[in-house]
Formats: C-alpha cells, structure tokens, sequence
C-alpha cells in the first residue's frame, strides 16, 4: 500500500465485509478489506444456506430482512456493475412455514401486517393440495433416532402452513460476495487477501490502525470487525470485549445433501421450509438435492469452539442421521443414502442470536458481528446502517445515549440501530435459533 492511508480498514470479506466496503465507497470513503484467506466470501460466507426470508421473531430483524429482500431480487440494479464471474442470482421459490398446535405465529404475523409483508395462511387441506409429498402427522417436539419414541406413530396432525412469497435462496453465495467485491472495487475499494490482522494499534484514546503477521503496520482512524466466526478475538484484541453486556462465540454447525425424491417436482415441491414441528429447515440444491438444516431444538446438542481455526470439518454421523431422518418423516419417499454428504462450519452467534452492529468502547472501531448464521440474507442493508453509524459517530454523535437511525429506501421504515447495541439486556423475544 506504500504510504497509502485507508478511510476505513475492514476485517473481514465475506457478506458482511463486503457489502460494508460497497456502501461506504460509495459515500467516496477510501476502505479497505483485510482477510487471511485467499478470496472473498471463502469463509463462513462460503458455505451459508443463502436462504432469502422475512420470517423473523422481532420487527427489527424483519424489517431489515424484507428491504433487503429488493436488493437480492435486483441484484444487477443495486451492484451498478457486471462481474466477469457472472452474477448470482435469486431462486424465487417463496418460503413454506409448517403450522402445529401450540405455535403461535401471532407475533410474525403482527409484524409481517405492519410491513405489509404479503402471507397465506394454508389449512391443511390446503397444505396437502400445495405439497403433496408431505407427511401431516405432528412430531413435536423434535427428536433425534436415539430416543426410543423417535420412531413412533403420532396421533396428532399439523394445522396447516404459513407461505410468505417474499423468500428463496441465492444460488451462489461465493459468487455473491465476488460481486460485491467488484461492486466496490469499481467505486474504489482494495482488498488484501492471505493476510492476517494480529494487532489493533491505538493512540490518543481511539483506534490507529492494525498491524498484519509480517509486521507491516496500516494506519487508519476507524477499523471495523467484521471477522465472522473470529470476531471475539478481533474484540479482544482490540480491547472492547469487557465493555460488551452482549458478546460474541463460534458454534460448530453442520447442514446436509440428500437427493431429492424422484415425484419431486421443483416449482410445486422446491420451497424453502421451516418446520419447527421436526426442528429443521430445507430448500432444493442444484444437481436434483436437498439441503436441510438443524433449527436448534433443544434436543440437538450445540457444540462452542474456542479456536475458530481448530475444529472437526467432518459431518458426524450422529447429526447427519438426526437431520435427515426427521426430513424423512415430513418426506416419506426421501431417499436416504448410505454416505452422509453435507457442510460443516462456524457460526458467529451472540447470547441471544441477534447481531452486533455497533460502536465500541474504543473511538473508531466499529463491530459488525454476531451474525448468528442468519444475516447473509441482510447484507445489503447492514452495509448500509454500518455506513450511517460510523458517519454519525465520526461526526460526534454519541450513538449509546442517541441512537442512530437510518430510513430504508425501497420500504421506507426507519431503523433504530441502537436495537443492535452492544450494550442491549439479552433479547428475550429472539428465536434463539437459525434458520439458514
């Protein structure tokens, strides 16, 4: 960089990272992305279930989520640019969310009504009509193949469905954040790869820049943590994390591939879904496959990683039977292979699985973290609320006792980021939960 001097230096490339560097090289600020693997969205990023949804327990995290559901349906508008790797795109399939006694749903759909968000509530004479491959029985509460009452028959049956149209999958996440980093590398942002941040300097009482592994020392009067799964350590290095009620750690997690049935029919069966009644999600995959997801049941133990860059990469028997053995009972004609096939990764989850998006305790450096497996999906507007937070801050406004706010563009509500505060009691109306 010679004697280069960025605006904003960012941690991070993945979503988050670079949706954050898009926006605020838009605004004319110098940034710059540091990441320690070779190519953007190669982490955790990488291998996101890019569901695209608006089914979320606070008003907040909906909010977010249906802006930025324009920005995935307009993607080639909102990047400006074209990409020599292709653009990804949104596979529009809607979202099917399974309704059992007892779920009450009431609070989505308050929130979905006061965003206009459009829904249908099936009953189940619809829900068989619209999936057919469906099995009705309810098989609350989860449970995994070891229980001895896995495997009986229920008397009880779900209600119906819940189907919300504004939801799909991004078909390639990688390629999502590629075009984000072209997207502000045309507005002028740099990215630095095979580099790792292993200082946070400061001076005066604020942030100076960072030092890298091979000594090199980059200054810069705001840095912002966007580290994914290794965030608690880019807070701890920085100092901040003591100052935080809200804190951040990396939990193992694993999804899985089977093949799809062969009735399996993409535009009448292909919709993302959410079955609490059996703890997990699913959505098609490319090659005539499923994905499916845990939703964290009580019943599936959770697995805290102390050393991000340490742990078991494997599928483990064990969950890949728990997962695909309970889709089997919402899809009777599911094949089930002998070779578990998925992905395993980290997540960056805080106490109570909403994101940090916030100032720090020290001046200048800002934490875009805790995304808790469910904020790929938001990344266009969480680049720009990151974008208004630091102006707003840079500019002396003290954000912990007057949060900033931020009026969305294509639905026109206005965010309070101080909901995302590091400072907030933990959240007792989150899912505590994730959904892809």
């Amino acid at each position: 960089m010679g004697s280069e001097k960025p605006d904003i230096i960012i941690i991070g490339s993945g979503i988050i990272g670079a949706a954050i560097a898009f926006e605020a090289s838009k605004r004319g600020w110098k940034t710059l992305n540091i990441d320690k693997l070779a190519v953007a969205g190669y982490g955790s990023t990488g291998n996101t279930c890019a569901i695209i949804r608006t089914h979320y327990s606070t008003w907040e995290g909906t909010a977010i989520a249906y802006e930025s559901f324009f920005y995935w349906k307009n993607w080639r508008e909102y990047l400006e640019v074209d990409d020599e790797m292709g653009l990804a795109e949104l596979r529009h399939t809607g979202m099917l969310v399974i309704r059992t006694k007892g779920q009450d749903l009431s609070k989505h759909l308050e929130i979905h009504d006061r965003l206009g968000i459009p829904y249908e509530k099936w009953d189940l004479e619809t829900l068989k009509q619209k999936a057919p491959l469906l099995d009705d029985h309810s098989y609350w509460p989860p449970r995994r193949p070891d229980d001895p009452r896995f495997d009986q028959t229920p008397a009880e049956h779900v209600i119906g469905g819940l189907f919300i149209p504004t939801a799909g999958y991004i078909n390639d996440a990688k390629l999502s954040v590629h075009n984000l980093q072209r997207a502000a590398e045309a507005k002028g942002a740099r990215f630095r790869f095979n580099e790792e941040v292993v200082d946070i300097r400061k001076a005066d009482g604020r942030v100076a820049g960072v030092t890298l592994e091979g000594g090199e020392q980059i200054d810069s009067a705001v840095v912002v943590n966007a580290a994914g799964p290794h965030s608690f350590l880019i807070n701890r290095m920085a100092g901040v994390e003591e100052d935080m009620k809200i804190k951040t750690r990396a939990l193992r997690h694993e999804v899985h591939f089977v093949p799809a049935p062969k009735e399996y029919d993409t535009k009448r069966d292909g919709y993302v879904m959410s079955d609490d009644d059996i703890g997990g999600y699913s959505r098609p995959e490319a090659g005539n496959l499923i994905l499916l997801g845990s939703q964290d049941p009580s019943c599936d133990p959770q697995e805290w990683i102390e050393d991000p860059d340490e742990f078991n990469r494997q599928v483990t028997t064990e969950q890949w039977q728990a997962q695909v053995y309970r889709l089997a009972k919402r899809v009777p004609s599911l094949p089930i292979p002998n070779q578990p096939k998925g992905i395993v990764d980290l997540y960056d989850v805080t106490d109570d699985w909403i994101p940090i998006y916030d100032k720090s305790s020290l001046k200048g450096f800002y934490m875009a973290v805790g995304t808790s497996g469910n904020q790929y999906k938001n990344a266009p507007v969480v680049g720009q609320l990151m974008t208004a937070l630091i102006d707003a801050c840079e500019q002396g406004q003290d954000h912990d006792k007057d949060p900033v706010t931020m009026k969305t563009h294509h639905t026109g509500v206005t965010l309070n980021v101080g909901f995302f505060s590091r400072l907030r009691e933990i959240n007792r109306g989150s899912s505590f939960s994730v959904l892809g």
